[in-house]
C-alpha cells in the first residue's frame, strides 16, 4: 500500500491553479505550501492522494490542490473520510479541519476516528477563533477572549486538541507552527508514514480575527526560549543557546524548566523523549503557562494495526455470506399477521 513510484513531481504539479481565497498573511498559505512541498517526497502519483474537508476557511484546501478531493459538510469530514480509505485503501487519505470544525460540531466524528485509528493524515488547523463566521470564539479560545459571541471574555475552560486525541485513543500525535516550514513538512512527513490516524495540530495565525495569538511563542525573538523541538531518545533541550532544558520533578510528577549549569544541572538532569510513552505524551499535552516553552514535534507515536488493514482482513476470513434473503430470515424473526 502507498509504495512510492519514480515520477518526477514537483510541488508546481500539486496546484491546481484556482485562485488561493484566503486573507493576506493567513497562515492557510504557509500550510498549503508545506503540503505541496511535502507530497512530490511521498513518490505517489497525484490520483492516490484525497483531501476531504469540512467547513471553515481551511475547509477551501482541496481547491487549491491538484489531487482528488471532497469539500464536504460543516464537522463530518473525518467520516467522509473513513467511508473514502475502507473503499479504496490505496489512497492516502488526508483530513484538513480547524479548531471549530474538528473539535465543536465535528468533536465526535473526531473522536471516533482517532479511537477507530483508521488510517487518516488529519491536520487541524488551531487559531482559536471561528475565523470564516467573522471572529467567535472557539473550543480552543483562551479564557478571557472578547468575541462577538463573547463580548465579555470567554468563560469557557479550552479544548487542548492534543490532549483530546490522547484521551480518544491517537496513536500518533505531533504539533507544529504554521510559518516554520522545515519542521512542519517533517511531521507532516511523519504524518504520512504513519500507518493508522496521525493527528497534527497546527497553530495557525488569523491575522483578521485573532492575530498574534500565539506570538508568545512563535514570534522570532523569543521562539527560541519557548519552544523545545521533541526528538525520541534525545533530552529536552531549547533555548537560544541551547542551554534550557526539561526534567521531571520527582515530587510533584511534572515537567519543569531548568538552566544547564546552574544548581549543578547537566544535560544527564533532563527528561529523555520517549514517543511510546502515552504518561509523557500526556505531561507534554498539558505543559503550560509563561515560564514553560511549547512542545512541538511527534508527542506520541506507538503503531498499532489500522481500522481500514483490520477490516480487510476479518472481510478476507469470513466464511462465504449467504444471499440477503437468508439473512434476511435468520435468527429470531417472526411473520406479522
Amino acid at each position: 500500500m502507498n509504495a512510492p513510484t519514480n515520477l518526477a513531481l514537483t510541488n508546481k504539479d500539486f496546484e491546481s491553479g484556482v485562485e488561493v481565497r484566503w486573507c493576506p498573511g493567513c497562515g492557510d498559505y504557509a500550510v498549503l505550501k508545506a503540503v505541496q512541498r511535502l507530497l512530490p517526497m511521498t513518490g505517489l502519483p497525484k490520483e492516490r492522494h484525497v483531501f476531504v474537508s469540512g467547513i471553515g476557511c481551511s475547509s477551501r484546501f482541496p481547491y487549491y490542490m491538484s489531487t482528488y478531493g471532497f469539500h464536504t459538510i460543516h464537522g463530518r469530514a473525518p467520516a467522509v473520510a473513513t467511508g473514502v480509505k475502507l473503499s479504496n485503501p490505496d489512497l492516502a487519505v488526508w483530513v484538513i479541519t480547524g479548531d471549530g470544525d474538528g473539535l465543536s460540531i465535528g468533536g465526535n466524528h473526531m473522536l471516533h476516528a482517532l479511537r477507530r485509528n483508521v488510517d487518516l493524515n488529519i491536520l487541524l488547523f488551531n487559531n482559536a477563533i471561528y475565523g470564516l463566521t467573522k471572529g467567535q470564539a472557539s473550543p480552543t479560545s483562551a479564557p478571557g477572549t472578547r468575541t462577538p459571541s463573547t463580548p465579555e471574555g470567554s468563560i469557557d475552560a479550552p479544548v487542548r486538541p492534543a490532549a483530546f486525541a490522547l484521551g480518544a485513543g491517537a496513536r500518533f500525535i505531533a504539533r507544529a507552527v504554521d510559518t516554520q516550514q522545515a519542521t512542519l513538512i517533517d511531521v507532516l512527513h511523519r504524518a504520512h508514514d504513519h500507518k493508522g490516524a496521525s493527528f497534527v495540530e497546527i497553530f495557525q495565525n488569523c491575522i483578521v480575527y485573532n492575530d498574534g495569538v500565539y506570538a508568545s511563542f512563535t514570534d522570532k525573538d523569543v521562539a527560541p526560549d519557548r519552544q523545545v523541538w521533541l526528538e525520541h531518545g534525545k533530552p529536552m533541550r531549547y533555548g537560544k543557546d541551547n542551554d534550557k532544558g526539561l526534567r521531571l520533578n520527582p515530587r510533584t510528577f511534572r515537567l519543569e524548566p531548568v538552566i544547564l549549569g546552574q544548581d549543578g544541572v547537566t544535560e544527564a538532569d533532563l527528561m529523555v523523549h520517549d514517543e511510546t510513552n502515552d504518561t509523557l505524551a500526556h505531561m507534554l499535552a498539558m505543559l503550560e503557562g509563561p515560564d514553560v516553552p511549547v512542545p512541538l514535534g511527534v508527542l506520541y507515536c506507538a503503531p498499532t494495526p489500522s481500522y481500514d488493514s483490520t477490516v480487510a482482513a476479518q472481510q478476507a476470513a469470513a466464511p462465504r455470506r449467504r444471499d440477503l434473503n437468508s439473512l434476511l430470515r435468520k435468527g429470531k424473526t417472526w411473520v406479522v399477521q
